[in-house]
């Protein structure tokens, strides 16, 4: 007769296929649970700003595109009146977009908003009219952004 011995039996080779499998699957899962659900690279930046940023009555600059590094993007517009704007922006792709509001050579304000395709919003006191320069900027490239500056409070 023959006896065995009790403890864990080997699995058979199947078992072993099927449970790498498993773990390769858990980690393309967890992999992919961290990496960004839009695909900046590939993303229609006008498309998305229509639905993630309407347009505003009295805006007098807006932008929208890509951040895919480390570069401040920078946009102004010239005689832009004295007065309160506020600052509405949005970006997708995860991190955090920061936005920089100036005019003549002096900071107004500095603003940033989460990449989650929540909108969020400042309010920018313009003291003289003048050119306005809005700079967008992340660490967290790539992401996409759209922003506008319009007039009102």
């Amino acid at each position: 007769m023959l006896s065995r011995t009790s403890g864990p039996r080997p699995l058979p080779a199947v078992g072993r296929v099927l449970g790498t499998a498993a773990a390769g699957t858990c980690l393309l899962v967890a992999a992919s649970a961290c990496s960004s659900a839009v695909s900046i690279e590939n993303a229609d930046v006008p498309a998305w700003k229509a639905t993630a940023l309407p347009t505003a009555s009295g805006t007098v600059l807006e932008d929208a595109g890509k951040i895919l590094n480390r570069q401040p993007l920078v946009k102004d517009a010239a005689d832009v009146p004295a007065g309160t704007y506020t600052l509405t922006m949005t970006c997708d792709g995860g991190g955090k977009a920061f936005f920089t509001v100036s005019a003549g050579g002096k900071t107004l304000a500095e603003a940033g908003a989460a990449c989650n395709g929540s909108r969020e919003s400042a309010k920018i006191t313009v003291p003289s009219a003048g050119t306005v320069q809005v700079s967008a900027s992340s660490v967290d490239a790539p992401l996409i952004y759209a922003y506008h500056l319009a007039a009102g409070s």
